[in-house]
C-alpha cells in the first residue's frame, strides 16, 4: 500500500473542493484549480477529508496511487496559501528590474532579456539581485522559474548566473598554468 496514497487530503476551512467523476475543482481563497485525474483511481470526499482509492494491485494502479494524492494536496495547499520560489542573481553587472507586468534581467548579453507576468503568476523584485516567482500552481511556478533560471544559469567557476536561492553551486578550480621555477 502506498504510504503517502493512503494518507486522506485534509480540506481546510474556506477550500471547496468538486469531484465530477475524474475531474477535480478545488477553489479557495486565492482562486480556482481544475485537474482531470486518471479514471482508474477512485477520488471520493468524506466529510473534511479527500480520500484516493486504487482498484488492483498493477504497478500503473500502485504508482498513480500517491501521484494523485500529491497532487490534490498541492491543489488544496496552493489555493489556501500559494507556492513561492526566490531565485537569486550573482555577477559583476546582473541585475534585474521590474516595471510594470515585466521584469527587464541585464545578464551579460547585448541585450536586455524581457520576462512578463502571466494571469497567474506574479514576479517581485525586491532588489536588483532578487526575483521571487509565486502563484497557486506549483506546476507552473516551478517551470516559469526554471525559464528564468535557464536565460543565465550559474557557471561553476566564478558562480555568475542566475540560481534558486537554496541552490548550493559546486565550485571549480580555475586552470593551474605552469608556474615559475
Amino acid at each position: 500500500m502506498s504510504r503517502i496514497g493512503k494518507k486522506p487530503v485534509a480540506i481546510p476551512a474556506g477550500v471547496e473542493v468538486n469531484i465530477d467523476g475524474s475531474v477535480v475543482t478545488v477553489k479557495g481563497p486565492k482562486g480556482t484549480l481544475t485537474k482531470e485525474f486518471n479514471h482508474l483511481m477512485k477520488i471520493s470526499k468524506q466529510g473534511d477529508e479527500v480520500i484516493v482509492e486504487r482498484p488492483d494491485e498493477e504497478n500503473l494502479s500502485k504508482s498513480l496511487h500517491g501521484l494523485t494524492r500529491t497532487l490534490i494536496h498541492n491543489m488544496v495547499e496552493g489555493v489556501t496559501n500559494g507556492f513561492s520560489k526566490e531565485l537569486k542573481i550573482n555577477g559583476v553587472g546582473y541585475r534585474c528590474q521590474k516595471s510594470g507586468k515585466n521584469v527587464t534581467l541585464t545578464l551579460g548579453y547585448s541585450h536586455p532579456v524581457i520576462v512578463s507576468d502571466s494571469d497567474d503568476i506574479t514576479l517581485d523584485v525586491p532588489d536588483p539581485n532578487t526575483i521571487i516567482v509565486k502563484g497557486i500552481d506549483k506546476q507552473k511556478v516551478g517551470q516559469i522559474a526554471s525559464e528564468i533560471r535557464g536565460k543565465r544559469p550559474p557557471e561553476p567557476y566564478k558562480g555568475k548566473g542566475i540560481k534558486y536561492a537554496n541552490e548550493v553551486i559546486r565550485r571549480k578550480e580555475g586552470k593551474a598554468g605552469k608556474g615559475k621555477k
